[in-house]
Protein backbone atom coordinates (compact mmCIF):
# COMPACT_ATOMS: atom_id res chain seq x y z
CA UNK A 1 0.00 0.00 0.00
CA UNK A 2 1.37 3.40 -0.92
CA UNK A 3 0.51 6.56 0.92
CA UNK A 4 -0.45 9.77 -0.83
CA UNK A 5 2.04 12.60 -0.53
CA UNK A 6 0.85 15.60 1.42
CA UNK A 7 2.91 18.48 0.05
CA UNK A 8 1.32 21.36 1.96
CA UNK A 9 -0.65 21.85 5.15
CA UNK A 10 -2.57 24.90 6.34
CA UNK A 11 -1.23 25.72 9.80
CA UNK A 12 -4.47 27.57 10.64
CA UNK A 13 -6.45 24.33 10.31
CA UNK A 14 -4.34 22.51 12.92
CA UNK A 15 -5.46 22.08 16.54
CA UNK A 16 -3.69 24.44 18.96
CA UNK A 17 -1.68 21.67 20.62
CA UNK A 18 -0.36 20.52 17.22
CA UNK A 19 0.49 24.14 16.30
CA UNK A 20 2.40 24.48 19.57
CA UNK A 21 4.38 21.28 18.98
CA UNK A 22 5.12 22.28 15.37
CA UNK A 23 6.27 25.75 16.49
CA UNK A 24 8.54 24.24 19.13
CA UNK A 25 10.12 21.84 16.64
CA UNK A 26 10.65 24.64 14.11
CA UNK A 27 12.31 26.80 16.79
CA UNK A 28 14.61 23.91 17.63
CA UNK A 29 15.40 23.45 13.93
CA UNK A 30 16.12 27.16 13.69
CA UNK A 31 18.71 26.84 16.44
CA UNK A 32 20.15 23.57 15.11
CA UNK A 33 21.54 24.96 11.87
CA UNK A 34 22.18 22.72 8.89
CA UNK A 35 23.24 19.40 10.34
CA UNK A 36 21.73 15.96 10.87
CA UNK A 37 19.81 17.19 13.92
CA UNK A 38 18.20 19.87 11.72
CA UNK A 39 16.93 17.23 9.29
CA UNK A 40 15.58 15.12 12.16
CA UNK A 41 13.72 18.12 13.56
CA UNK A 42 12.29 19.00 10.14
CA UNK A 43 11.12 15.41 9.69
CA UNK A 44 9.48 15.47 13.14
CA UNK A 45 7.81 18.83 12.42
CA UNK A 46 6.43 17.55 9.11
CA UNK A 47 5.19 14.32 10.71
CA UNK A 48 3.54 16.29 13.53
CA UNK A 49 1.30 18.12 11.06
CA UNK A 50 0.75 15.12 8.76
CA UNK A 51 2.91 16.48 5.95
CA UNK A 52 5.27 14.47 3.78
CA UNK A 53 8.78 15.88 4.18
CA UNK A 54 9.92 17.17 0.76
CA UNK A 55 13.16 15.87 -0.80
CA UNK A 56 14.90 19.09 0.28
CA UNK A 57 14.16 18.23 3.91
CA UNK A 58 13.32 21.89 4.49
CA UNK A 59 9.83 23.20 5.29
CA UNK A 60 8.56 26.62 6.32
CA UNK A 61 5.33 28.30 7.31
CA UNK A 62 4.59 31.13 4.88
CA UNK A 63 6.26 34.25 6.28
CA UNK A 64 4.36 36.95 4.42
CA UNK A 65 2.21 39.55 6.14
CA UNK A 66 -1.15 38.22 4.92
CA UNK A 67 -3.16 35.62 6.80
CA UNK A 68 -1.70 32.66 4.87
CA UNK A 69 -0.79 29.73 7.08
CA UNK A 70 0.61 27.41 4.43
CA UNK A 71 3.43 25.06 5.46
CA UNK A 72 5.36 24.12 2.32
CA UNK A 73 8.67 23.04 0.78
CA UNK A 74 11.03 25.97 1.41
CA UNK A 75 13.06 24.94 -1.64
CA UNK A 76 10.08 25.05 -4.01
CA UNK A 77 11.24 26.84 -7.19
CA UNK A 78 8.41 29.40 -6.94
CA UNK A 79 8.89 30.16 -3.24
CA UNK A 80 10.26 33.62 -2.51
CA UNK A 81 12.89 34.34 0.13
CA UNK A 82 11.88 37.46 2.03
CA UNK A 83 14.90 37.40 4.31
CA UNK A 84 17.74 34.90 4.37
CA UNK A 85 18.26 34.53 8.11
CA UNK A 86 17.26 37.54 10.20
CA UNK A 87 19.56 36.41 12.99
CA UNK A 88 18.39 32.82 12.81
CA UNK A 89 19.33 29.80 10.73
CA UNK A 90 15.96 29.59 8.99
CA UNK A 91 15.17 32.40 6.59
CA UNK A 92 11.74 33.88 6.07
CA UNK A 93 10.16 32.37 2.95
CA UNK A 94 6.92 33.25 1.19
CA UNK A 95 4.88 30.39 -0.29
CA UNK A 96 4.58 30.22 -4.10
CA UNK A 97 0.95 31.40 -4.17
CA UNK A 98 1.58 34.46 -1.99
CA UNK A 99 4.81 35.22 -3.86
CA UNK A 100 2.79 35.25 -7.08
CA UNK A 101 -0.02 37.41 -5.68
CA UNK A 102 1.86 39.87 -3.45
CA UNK A 103 5.65 39.45 -3.41
CA UNK A 104 7.17 40.92 -0.25
CA UNK A 105 10.59 42.20 0.75
CA UNK A 106 12.25 42.45 4.15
Amino acid sequence: MTHARIDTVDYRDLPTDIQDTFDELMEQADEAGTNDHFLTLMARAAATIGMTLPPSGDIRRCACSCVCGLVFDAEHPDAHVIEWTGGYNLGRVQCPTCADHHRETA
